[in-house]
């Protein structure tokens, strides 16, 4: 035995860390993306232009899906997630509609009473 870490282990083969796929950038261009905000499809790659991972996230969205559902989905983080969907949305490969911006924000008030009622459980 090595005293060296293992990077690779047998059945699922060479380990590639989740940040070299983004080139370790942590923000996405332009906007940041809620994790509620729907991500749907616009167009299909050209073969060959788009990495695995960019290309799972067009067959999933095919139908809207949220970036939360996305992560999990390709089983990477968050942060990685949304840098490949900046990237996807610059090319014009995705639309990302934030929930917010659709629709008006929930009355305090019945706020509140949610949480009293939640309290009350």
């Amino acid at each position: 035995m090595s005293d060296s870490p293992q990077w690779f282990d047998e059945e699922a083969g060479p380990v590639v860390r989740p940040y070299a796929l983004i080139r370790g950038r942590t923000r996405p261009s332009g906007d940041a993306f809620d994790l509620v905000a729907t991500v749907r499809a616009l167009a299909e790659a050209p073969a060959g232009e788009l990495g695995p991972e960019q290309q799972l996230i067009l067959r999933a969205a095919r139908s809207p899906i949220s970036v939360a559902d996305l992560a999990v989905e390709l089983d990477l983080p968050v942060g990685v997630v949304r840098v490949l969907l900046g990237d996807m949305r610059d090319q014009g490969l995705i639309s990302v509609s934030s929930p917010s911006a659709g629709g008006t924000r929930p009355n305090e008030r019945i706020l509140k009473e949610v949480i009293n009622g939640l309290r009350a459980l």
